[in-house]
């Protein structure tokens, strides 16, 4: 139980199983809201407040944190942020994968954006506390924790020239770039080295681009240089670039690509605990066996099967497989690849028994990875978190159901230091979710993507209701979560 000093409580949400984000069990209590904070935990009943909400046989846990995301346009173009509140996220984490809106001079490349990572008319900013700013001024519904993508700087120091190595002098802006970036408040660095904008960069290029972090006390998180055959060396990689830098590393996505690696996470799982003894490393991991991202030629070998999920000259292609598309067009499905770019994919080529290996992995944190630009996403940009809970918590039973809360909560804001942030106690920010969980779970699939999940009934957002009865509330209160030194 925790408390604070007596005073005036907002709201009193009473008798739900509490899960706090430690990991510990649930525990049947009640917490108390004044303004943007939890004041209180335990047994409140004899505490008047100004409202109540009656959570008996509901799940009370911290707002969800979505480790993985590029929603750096959404948080503008579409700030209700319905896809990830109605999940019962509170928080994103966004600029992974390398790709980030700023800092980005435009006056060199102008009317250049990042498609389709991130898709936005206009939206490249100079400095990652101008594009801050202007996400402010949306008024999204939800939080959101910026990093600073190493392809963006790649782009800002040399244009479109970015498939060579870096010189000396445009490696030195790239860093001082991020400096400027860290001052402005990114909690961190991504880098997305299995991009062609970043494939040609060196290890030693990454590393010293790096070397704010450890004073800054960011991040560095990575999608790896490879996630299939030579993983092992990619991990080893990322692992050396944080040892440089002096900063956490986080591996995005962490998955074992094409059917020649399933079953590897039995190396890969215990090369990152053996790692963890080290320095600190942690993981993020989405609950499907198809991943999402550019149409690319060599992509389309290792996967079973591809669906467009947009393509800019062919929009009618969302939602289509590769091969139906290469059969009407009466092409080979690498000259199809080739006609619908820019485009972006489906590509199924992950074995569901590594899938479970790594959401048991009590080190995964869970991140959706959606790409909210896309006409037709994949599902896990609506299904991500109801999808762990119902189907792989309840359903199967892999993981406790507090265990899964830590792993979107409290592990979350630990890693990418979040401040105050993924935990139910009192003095944290009330970001809180209320779930029924006999009936939560994704909605969402691969035909219609759409669909919002079931059984999240309240959502409150810096002690502000967000979500309920499946709508978006008017009084959006999401606030730009800056790295605190």
């Amino acid at each position: 139980m925790s408390t604070q000093s007596e005073g005036r409580i907002d709201l009193i949400i009473a008798g739900g199983m509490v899960i706090d984000g430690t990991g510990d069990r649930p525990e049947q209590m009640d917490v108390a809201i004044s303004g943007d904070r939890i004041v209180a935990v335990g047994d409140l009943g004899d505490r008047s407040a100004q409202a109540r909400i009656d959570a008996v046989g509901k799940v009370v846990a911290p707002g969800f944190i979505d480790v993985h995301t590029h929603d750096d346009a959404a948080l503008i173009e579409t700030p209700d942020m319905e896809m990830k509140i109605s999940q019962g996220v509170t928080s994103v984490v966004v600029g992974n994968c390398g790709f980030s809106t700023a800092p980005f001079d435009t006056a060199r490349v102008p009317d250049f954006r990042l498609e389709p990572i991130i898709r936005g008319e206009g939206l490249m900013e100079q400095r990652l506390g101008d594009y801050m700013q202007r996400v402010e001024a949306a008024k999204p519904a939800i939080n959101a924790a910026f990093l600073t993508g190493h392809s963006t700087l790649r782009y800002d120091a040399m244009g479109l020239d970015v498939e060579r190595e870096a010189t000396t002098a445009e490696i030195d802006r790239m860093q001082r770039r991020l400096s400027e970036a860290l001052a402005d408040g990114a909690i961190g660095m991504s880098s997305g080295l299995y991009y062609p904008p970043a494939a040609k960069a060196t290890t030693a290029e990454v590393c010293h681009v790096a070397e704010p972090l450890g004073a800054a006390g960011g991040v560095y998180t990575a999608h790896m240089r490879d996630e299939g055959d030579d993983i092992l060396a990619a991990m080893d990689e990322a692992f050396l670039i944080g040892r440089h830098a002096g900063a956490p590393v986080v591996i995005s996505h962490h998955k074992c690509n094409g059917r020649a690696n399933f079953g590897r996470t039995a190396e890969t799982l215990p090369k990152f605990r053996e790692a963890m003894k080290h320095q600190p490393i942690s993981l993020d991991v989405y609950p499907y066996i198809a991943g999402s991202t550019i149409l690319l030629p060599h992509m389309i070998a290792r996967a079973e099967r591809v669906m467009v999920t947009g393509s800019k000259p062919h929009p009618e292609c969302a939602g289509r497989d590769l091969d139906a598309i290469a059969r009407d067009w009466n092409c080979t499905e690498a000259e199809a690849v080739e006609r619908l770019q820019p485009a972006a994919a489906i590509y199924f080529s992950m074995s569901e028994d590594d899938l479970r290996e790594i959401l048991r992995f009590e080190h995964a944190m869970i991140g959706s990875d959606g790409l909210p630009g896309d006409p037709h996403p994949h599902p896990r940009l609506w299904g991500t978190f109801p999808r762990v809970l119902g189907h792989y918590v309840r359903e199967l039973g892999l993981i406790p159901l507090e265990h899964a809360v830590h792993r979107m909560t409290g592990l979350s804001a630990t890693n990418f230091g979040l401040r105050d942030r993924g935990h139910l106690r009192a003095g944290a920010f009330a970001d809180i979710v209320i779930f029924d969980p006999q009936t939560v779970g994704d909605r969402a699939t691969f035909d219609a993507p759409l669909n919002p999940s079931t059984g999240i009934e309240h959502v409150f957002v810096n002690g502000q209701l967000g979500f309920a009865n499946g709508a978006v509330s008017a009084e959006r209160k999401g606030r730009v979560l800056r790295r605190e030194s």
